[in-house]
C-alpha cells in the first residue's frame, strides 16, 4: 500500500554517530601493537598515529566533496564508477566482497570476542576456540538487527558511540594523571633510530589507518541522509578531529602506563592497561571495548549492504541484492550476503595477518576514488559543488595512498600478493559476465529467493 524504498532516516546526529561508531572500534584497542611493532619506537609510533589522523582528514574532506558532487549511495564503489568507469568499479566490488569487507569484519569480530572473554580468563589469554565462537555470535546478532530495522540499527549506533567515547575517557584520564605526576620513564629515548626499519613503515601506517577507518561511512548511505550537502562535511570534520585528539591521548596513556615491551607482548592492550593502572575497573573496560567493537560491526554491515544494493541497481551485481524487504524496508539480501565469508575468515584467520591482507586492496581503491575526484573536477568544471577542498588535498592523499600500497609489497609480500591476486581475478569475471550483461538463467532462482525473503525492487529513487 506504500512505496518501498530506503527512507531518509540519517540525521546529523546519526551521521556523526555512524562516523564515530565506525572509527572508534577495535582499532585503537588492537592497532597500537601493530603500529609500535612496525615503527620501532614509542616516538615514531606517535608520529605515525598523528600522520594517519591527518591523512584520514584529507581523505574525509575528499569524500565529503565527492558526496556533494555525486548524489548516489555506495561509497568507494559509486565514486569510482562515476569518475573512472565500470571496470575499476567492478574490480573494487570484487575485492571488497571477497577480501576487504569480510577480512575487516573478521578482525573486528575477533577483537570483540577477545575483549569480552578476557576478564573471565585473566591473567591467562582466552582460548582461541572460545574467542572465535563468541566473535561469530556477536557478528550474527548485528546481522540480525540490520535485517530487522534501519531505525534500530541507527539508534544502537548512537548509543554505542557514547559508550566508545566513555571507554576512551577511562583510558585517557588515569594515563594523563600519571603523566602529570611525572611518570615519563617510558618516553626516554622515544625516537630510537636504530630500531626504525623503513620498509616496515607501510605496515605501521596500515595498522594506524585501520584504527581511523570509518571516516568514509556517510558516503555509503548518502541517499538516506537528511540534508546531505550540509551534514556530510559537518559530520566528517567534527568526527575526525574528535577521533584524532582521542587517539593521540589514548596512545600517550598506553605508553605512560605500559612500557614498549608490555605493549608488544599484550594480546589485548586495553586490558593490560587497566590491569596496571585501574584495577577497580578490570571487568568494566574490556566490556566497554567489546561494545565499541560491536558498534563498528554494526556500522560496517549497515554501510556495506548499501554498496551491494547500489552495485546491483547499477547492473554489476545480481538483481536480488537491490531488493528491499516489503515490510521492514531493509536491504535484506545485501545484508545477509556476507554471512558465509565472514564466518570462514573468523574460523581460520588471525587478526594481524587479516589486517595486512585487506589493507592493500582497501587503500588501493580509496586512492583511486580520490584520483577520481581530480578527474571529475577536470571533466566537469561547470559543476557547482556546495563543498570544495583545495586541489593539493586530493593530490597529496592519492599519492600517499598509492605510494604506501606500492611499498607494502616489500613489507609483507605474501599477504599483499594474495590481495593483489584477488583483485586481478576480477578481470575475467568482468569480461565474461558483467561486460556481456548478466545471464538470464539466474532469473528463475532470483524470483524464488525474492518470494522466500519477501523482498521487492525499490520503487522510488531518492537521488
Amino acid at each position: 500500500e506504500e512505496a518501498v524504498f530506503l527512507r531518509k532516516k540519517i540525521t546529523l546526529l546519526r551521521a556523526f554517530s555512524l562516523l564515530i561508531g565506525s572509527m572508534v572500534g577495535s582499532g585503537i584497542f588492537i592497532s597500537p601493537k601493530g603500529v609500535l611493532k612496525n615503527s620501532g619506537s614509542v616516538g615514531f609510533s606517535l608520529v605515525v598515529w598523528f600522520a594517519c589522523g591527518v591523512l584520514s582528514m584529507f581523505g574525509a574532506l575528499c569524500y565529503a566533496e565527492l558526496g556533494t558532487r555525486i548524489t548516489k549511495s555506495g561509497g568507494h564503489y559509486i565514486y569510482i564508477l562515476e569518475t573512472l568507469g565500470p571496470l575499476p568499479s567492478f574490480l573494487f566490488l570484487w575485492a571488497e566482497f571477497f577480501a576487504i569487507r569480510p577480512a575487516n569484519s573478521a578482525v573486528v569480530s575477533l577483537a570483540f570476542g577477545r575483549y569480552i572473554l578476557e576478564p573471565f580468563f585473566a591473567p591467562c589469554p582466552a582460548p582461541v576456540p572460545a574467542v572465535k565462537l563468541v566473535s561469530l555470535l556477536g557478528y550474527y546478532m548485528v546481522l540480525t538487527l540490520n535485517s530487522w530495522s534501519v531505525t534500530w540499527s541507527a539508534r544502537l549506533q548512537t548509543a554505542l558511540s557514547v559508550i566508545k567515547l566513555l571507554a576512551l575517557a577511562l583510558i585517557i584520564v588515569p594515563g594523563m594523571m600519571l603523566l602529570a605526576q611525572g611518570h615519563t620513564e617510558n618516553f626516554q629515548d622515544a625516537f630510537d633510530r636504530q630500531s626504525l626499519v623503513l620498509d616496515k613503515l607501510p605496515l605501521a601506517f596500515y595498522a594506524g589507518m585501520f584504527a581511523y577507518s570509518g571516516w568514509f561511512q556517510t558516503s555509503f548511505v548518502r541517499e538516506e541522509l537528511v540534508r546531505p550537502e550540509r551534514n556530510i562535511p559537518l559530520a566528517v570534520i567534527v568526527s575526525v578531529i574528535t577521533v584524532i585528539v582521542g587517539y593521540m591521548l589514548t596512545n600517550i596513556s598506553y605508553y605512560t602506563v605500559l612500557g614498549m615491551q608490555d605493549v608488544l607482548a599484550s594480546p589485548a592492550v586495553a586490558v593490560s592497561f587497566v590491569q596496571r593502572a585501574f584495577k577497580s575497573l578490570i571487568s568494566v573496560v574490556p566490556v566497554l571495548v567489546a561494545l565499541s567493537c560491536f558498534g563498528t560491526m554494526n556500522g560496517g554491515i549497515f554501510t556495506f549492504s548499501r554498496t551491494l544494493f547500489v552495485a546491483s541497481r547499477e547492473g554489476q551485481w545480481p538483481p536480488l541484492f537491490s531488493m528491499i524487504h516489503i515490510r521492514k524496508h531493509t536491504p535484506l539480501p545485501a545484508v545477509m550476503l556476507m554471512f558465509p565469508l565472514v564466518t570462514a575468515m573468523v574460523c581460520i584467520g588471525d587478526i594481524y595477518h587479516l589486517m595486512n591482507f585487506f589493507s592493500f586492496s582497501r587503500w588501493l581503491f580509496i586512492g583511486l576514488a580520490t584520483l577520481g575526484l581530480i578527474v571529475h573536477r577536470h571533466r566537469h568544471p561547470e559543476l557547482h559543488s556546495p563543498f570544495k577542498v583545495p586541489l593539493f588535498v586530493p593530490v597529496s592523499f592519492t599519492v600517499i595512498c598509492l605510494f604506501t600500497v606500492a611499498m607494502s609489497f616489500y613489507s609483507d609480500p605474501v599477504n599483499i600478493s594474495i590481495g593483489c591476486t584477488i583483485v586481478l581475478s576480477g578481470f575475467p569475471v568482468y569480461y565474461l559476465i558483467i561486460h556481456r550483461q548478466m545471464s538470464n538463467r539466474c532469473h528463475y532462482l532470483t524470483h524464488k529467493l525474492q518470494l522466500l525473503l519477501e523482498v521487492i525492487q525499490q520503487e522510488i529513487k531518492t537521488y
